[in-house]
C-alpha cells in the first residue's frame, strides 16, 4: 500500500473535489477493512457513517479508520446520508443487495458490491431497481481500475503490440476459502465470487465476447464449497483466443503457484503477474512486462500500488465524478456491470449443458 495519492503514476477518474459528498457504509466485513475503507482514506474522501448487524464489528472498522460515526438503525443512516448530500456503498452479499436498494431515496448515488446478484435474474432486478429510482449507480468490479490494469490499457491502445490475437488469464493458486464462510452454502462459487473479476477484466480491455464454453468444478479437498476451479473460453471470433483458467486449490508449496495474464500481438506481448492472488491476502508484488518483435527483450513497466486497495480508489471516485458531472461515462456503472454478468450467466449455462459427447 502507497501512503499518499499523489505517489500514484496511474490514477484513476476522481471528482474534481474528492471530499464532497460524505460516504456512508452498509456493511462492515473484511473487504471494508482490507480495501475500500483503506483507499477511500487513501484518496481523502470522507466516511462519514457505517451500520453493520453486528454492531461491535461496526465500532471496530469505525475505530480503525476514523468513521465519525456508527449507525444501529440502517433507516437513521439513510435519512443522514440523503440530508447530507452522501453516497452509499453498499458492502453485503450479492443476495442483499436489491433489498437495501428499494430502501434507498429516488436519485441516490450508491456503489454495490460485486457480484451484482448472484444470478442473470438478481442482477435483472438490480438494474430494473437502479432504473426506476433513477439512482446513480456502480458495481465494485475493482480490477480494471488497479493501476497496473490502467497501465496495460495504455500499452494496449498505443499500438506497442500490434493487432491482439491471444488473451491467456492463467491462475493457480491456493485461495484462503476460509475467509468467506458465507460462500458455502452457495450454488455458485468460483465464477461469481472470484473469476468473475477476470471475465470483468477482459471485457474491459476487448469488449463483448459472441458466447462462451465453460466447465466449472469442485475440489476433493474443499468439499464445502460447490466449485474452486473453472475453465472459461471467451468467443472472439476466429483471430482471437480468449482463455481464462483457474485452480485455486494448488497446495503443494509456492514454487508453480501462477497468477499471470498474457497478451500477445502481432507486434509484441504483454505479461502482468498479480501478485495479490499468490499468497492471498498478504500477496507478492505485482510485475508488468511487455517486448517488441523489433527489440526482441522483455522490459519491464515501474508499478505504483495494486489491487488491494488502489483498485478501491477509481469504483468510488468514478462514481463520485458521475454525480458531479452527468454527462461523464462512468466504467463502473450497473449497466456495464450487467453486461458482465450476462457472461457469467452464460458460463453457468454452457457448464450445465455439457461438452460434446464422445
Amino acid at each position: 500500500m502507497i501512503n499518499n495519492i499523489n505517489e500514484l503514476k496511474y490514477v484513476p477518474a476522481m471528482p474534481a473535489d474528492p471530499k464532497a459528498r460524505p460516504i456512508y457504509i452498509v456493511g462492515a466485513g473484511e473487504i471494508i477493512s482490507d480495501a475500500q475503507a483503506p483507499a477511500y482514506n487513501l484518496a481523502g474522501y470522507p466516511i462519514k457513517g457505517i451500520y453493520n448487524r453486528t454492531v461491535a464489528t461496526a465500532h471496530k472498522v469505525a475505530a480503525k479508520f476514523g468513521i465519525e460515526k456508527v449507525y444501529e438503525n440502517l433507516d437513521e443512516m439513510i435519512a443522514d446520508c440523503h440530508a447530507n448530500n452522501g453516497v452509499f456503498d453498499v458492502a453485503l452479499p450479492a443476495n442483499l443487495t436489491a433489498s437495501i436498494l428499494r430502501k434507498l431515496p429516488d436519485g441516490s448515488g450508491v456503489l454495490v458490491q460485486k457480484p451484482m446478484g448472484e444470478s442473470i435474474e438478481e442482477a435483472t432486478e438490480i438494474l430494473d431497481i437502479c432504473h426506476e429510482k433513477n439512482l446513480v449507480a456502480g458495481v465494485n468490479f475493482q480490477l480494471r481500475q488497479s493501476p497496473y490494469m490502467i497501465q496495460l490499457r495504455e500499452l494496449l491502445s498505443s499500438g506497442i503490440i500490434g493487432e491482439v490475437y491471444d488473451l491467456d488469464w492463467r491462475v493457480v493458486t491456493l485461495q484462503p476459502w476460509h475467509l468467506w464462510t458465507f460462500l458455502n452454502d452457495k450454488d455458485r462459487c468460483e465464477i461469481n465470487y472470484h473469476s468473475i473479476h477476470y471475465i470483468d477484466a477482459v471485457r474491459s480491455l476487448l469488449g463483448e465476447p459472441a458466447a462462451v464454453w465453460c466447465k466449472t468444478m469442485k475440489s476433493p479437498k474443499a468439499a464445502q464449497l460447490s466449485q474452486t476451479a473453472s475453465t472459461i473460453i471467451l468467443d472472439y471470433g476466429d483471430t482471437l483466443r480468449v482463455n481464462i483458467s483457474t485452480n485455486h486449490g494448488h497446495d503443494y508449496a509456492p514454487d508453480y503457484q501462477d497468477s499471470c495474464l498474457k497478451i500477445e500481438g502481432t507486434k509484441g506481448a504483454i505479461r502482468l503477474t498479480l501478485g495479490l492472488i499468490l499468497d492471498y491476502p498478504a500477496g507478492r508484488p505485482d510485475k508488468l512486462e511487455y517486448i517488441t518483435a523489433a527489440e526482441g527483450v522483455w522490459k519491464e513497466v515501474p508499478i505504483i500500488g495494486s489491487w488491494f486497495p488502489e483498485a478501491f480508489i477509481g469504483t468510488m471516485g468514478g462514481l463520485l465524478r458521475k454525480l458531479e458531472d452527468p454527462a461523464y461515462e462512468y466504467m463502473n456503472s450497473v449497466d456495464d456491470a450487467y453486461q458482465t454478468m450476462r457472461v457469467v450467466e452464460a458460463c453457468y449455462k454452457s457448464n450445465n449443458s455439457g461438452g460434446t459427447r464422445i
